[in-house]
């Protein structure tokens, strides 16, 4: 990759993680291209070069689930059948811990309307329900459908559970 490419690559990132950022902490609708140009330590309209704000959340959407995604993959390549549900927890556990704007993001988006970001949303979730579906279906894991089923709804749990600081909503297992 030429150099001014590399940096450009730098600069998209940068503006992505400073969107996931502002729109976690006040929303996609009172956050302004300007309020990630700054906190990006950049210009506006060099925030406007590669997005829209519309397209800005939509791209910090999909960097979010590629990171659950990816997280879940690595379960699934390193761990035995009976480990699988478990360590899928803990994977999910480190990505609220080390990327908690991500998940509060993910919440907020789910009720914005824009067909691109709710398009966004069901790509992200869809994926990861058929990632987790797959695995328990090739692990031999009974009643597939249901289990994965409870498995994303106990996760909506723990995002509700840590975005509301309620650590009481959830039952260890």
């Amino acid at each position: 990759m030429a150099k001014g490419n590399t940096a450009s690559a730098n600069r998209r990132t940068d503006i992505v993680s400073a969107a996931i950022e502002i729109f976690a902490e006040i929303g996609y609708y009172r956050a302004t291209t300007a309020q990630v140009a700054e906190r990006a330590s950049i210009s506006q309209p060099y925030v406007y070069r590669f997005f829209t704000k519309e397209s800005l959340l939509v791209e910090a959407l999909e960097v979010s689930w590629l990171r659950i995604l990816e997280a879940f993959k690595r379960v699934i390549e390193t761990s035995t059948s009976e480990q699988l549900e478990i360590g899928f927890i803990r994977a999910y556990e480190e990505i609220m811990n080390m990327h908690r704007n991500e998940i509060l993001l993910q919440m907020q988006a789910q009720t914005i309307q824009e067909t691109p970001i709710r398009d966004a949303m069901k790509k992200g979730m869809g994926q990861v329900k058929e990632l987790v579906e797959n695995a328990f279906q090739k692990a031999g894991i009974p009643d597939v459908e249901e289990k994965t089923s409870d498995f994303l709804a106990r996760g909506m749990l723990c995002n509700v559970s840590m975005a509301m600081d309620m650590p009481g909503l959830m039952v260890k297992r």
